[in-house]
């Protein structure tokens, strides 16, 4: 396997401060980014995308062992170009100051969302370009520049986005560093105005303590195990397709890919047949499957399997979707692994206390929509919410009584591909949000600005002596 030669770590460090001092000083000296040239920045990262497109399905092809270029297109490129040109559509707007009631009236009170300053982005392995580039949207947006330490686990797509970055942008603009997990730990020290760190929920408590040293405020995209609700007047086939689609796409490694499923007692069965089916329709074959997404690397798949064997172990029924019955080892195709749904898994079983990030799906049943409920409050907030069924009534009841980052009702993923919504976390599946307007305003600084009036009552309601004037404001002011 490829991997990107570490620097010397205090070389890599005095080289990231360096140009994060560039960048603050080049941003003090320039000023706020006029509408002009961030509609100019990022229409160059939208040209670097289309121009590039093929090298980089080809290079995130090679970093998994094998990814489809199609969903490579779909998920890093295309999805990466349509959060630029949203914002790029709608930046006049957002840069527009928020006009408030200054009291008097001629006062003016207004916000006016300013850049912060320079934003570091600590990005993951799973769609490499995507969770690069679709942040870069809201945070250019805002105004700000940007340095990226992108993931060391997919080294030759976080070599060819240093490569693109370095030729259209400057450094003092946006710039790239690279090395290990000892220079990503280095860089979520630094004094940066805003981070961006996605990821895991463990890493994530990590770079915010680093970044509470310097006082650096954070946006924290995590994961969590996202749970389905299936409800009893769900289309059973219907939803077993839509959640195991997004199960099986890139091999389950996603972050909003649902982490388990919970259905009524008598509706399992139906369940695991239907997504027996579906799944088969879109997979008829695994090992030399262009379509199927390898496992990152070897680590990650020992550690799946390691959670079915625990499963197994522990005394739940594992139905291994495999439809030509291949056999998996070494593959010239990276690491792979068959689609598996662990039925009745034990409290206890491994795959219920953290994130899979694969192809595993645990079947868990409940007796009344409340149980299922009572079961994920009982659990960290998770980055995403699904349910499935035609109860009005229910599905208001299940939104109502818990609490995630997202919800998409009747389907997967899809609140999370609308650009205009924030995507994001709460508690421990995230803090903060980016995509449309709520990222733009989450990398800017809402700075009020007031211009005083004139009135003689403004000018002397704090200055002493205090007097009958006085008095009679308070009296009206103090008063139910």
């Amino acid at each position: 396997m490829l991997k990107i030669s570490n620097p010397d770590l205090n070389a890599a460090t005095s080289n990231m401060c360096a140009i994060l001092e560039r960048q603050k000083r080049a941003h003090l000296a320039h000023g706020p980014l006029s509408l002009d040239e961030r509609t100019e920045w990022i229409g160059r990262l939208i040209a670097l995308l289309v121009n590039n497109s093929d090298a980089i399905a080809d290079t995130i092809s090679m970093d998994f062992g094998n990814r489809t270029r199609e969903l490579s297109l779909l998920g890093d490129v295309a999805g990466s170009i349509g959060s630029l040109k949203y914002a790029r559509a709608h930046l006049e707007e957002w840069m527009q100051p928020a006009i408030h009631d200054g009291g008097f009236p001629d006062a003016k009170a207004s916000v006016e969302y300013t850049p912060v300053g320079v934003v570091g982005v600590l990005s993951p392995w799973n769609f490499p370009v995507n969770l690069t580039f679709a942040p870069l949207a809201s945070i250019i947006a805002a105004g700000n520049r940007a340095m990226i330490k992108p993931s060391e686990l997919t080294p030759r797509t976080s070599l060819l986005i240093a490569r693109l970055i370095g030729e259209a942008f400057d450094e003092s603009e946006i710039a790239v560093v690279l090395g290990d997990t000892e220079v990503a730990v280095e860089f979520s020290k630094l004094r940066f105005d805003h981070m961006l760190y996605t990821g895991s929920t463990s890493v994530g408590r990590q770079v915010m303590r680093a970044a509470a040293d310097e006082l650096v405020p954070v946006t924290l995209e995590l994961g969590g195990k996202c749970p389905v609700i299936v409800s009893a007047t769900a289309p059973i086939a219907d939803a077993a397709a839509r959640i195991m689609t997004i199960k099986t796409l890139n091999a389950g490694q996603i972050c909003l890919a649902p982490d388990y499923a919970m259905l009524p007692e008598e509706h399992v069965e139906p369940f695991v047949t239907a997504a027996r089916l579906a799944t088969s329709a879109m997979f008829p074959t695994l090992l030399d499957n262009p379509d199927y997404t390898s496992i990152i690397n070897e680590r990650h798949e020992l550690r799946l399997r390691g959670l079915l064997e625990d499963a197994k172990a522990r005394g739940a029924r594992v139905v291994e979707i495999n439809p030509a019955r291949e056999t998996f080892g070494a593959h010239r195709l990276g690491y792979r692994m068959a689609p598996a749904l662990v039925v009745d898994p034990p409290a206890d079983c491994k795959l219920l206390a953290d994130e899979i990030f694969g192809p595993i799906l645990p079947i868990l049943t409940y007796k009344t929509v409340g149980d299922a409920i009572a079961y994920v409050n009982g659990r960290e907030r998770p980055l995403a919410l699904y349910y499935f069924g035609t109860d009005a009534a229910e599905e208001r009841h299940v939104l109502d009584r818990t609490q995630s980052g997202g919800v998409t009702v009747n389907d997967i993923m899809a609140h999370a591909l609308c650009e205009s919504l924030p995507f994001g976390g709460v508690g421990a599946s995230g803090i903060g949000a980016y995509h449309g307007k709520s990222g733009f305003i989450n990398f800017s600084h809402a700075r009020a600005i007031f211009h005083q009036s004139k009135a003689p009552e403004a000018e002397y309601a704090l200055r002493a002596p205090f007097g009958e004037p006085t008095r009679q404001y308070l009296a009206l002011a103090i008063s139910k």
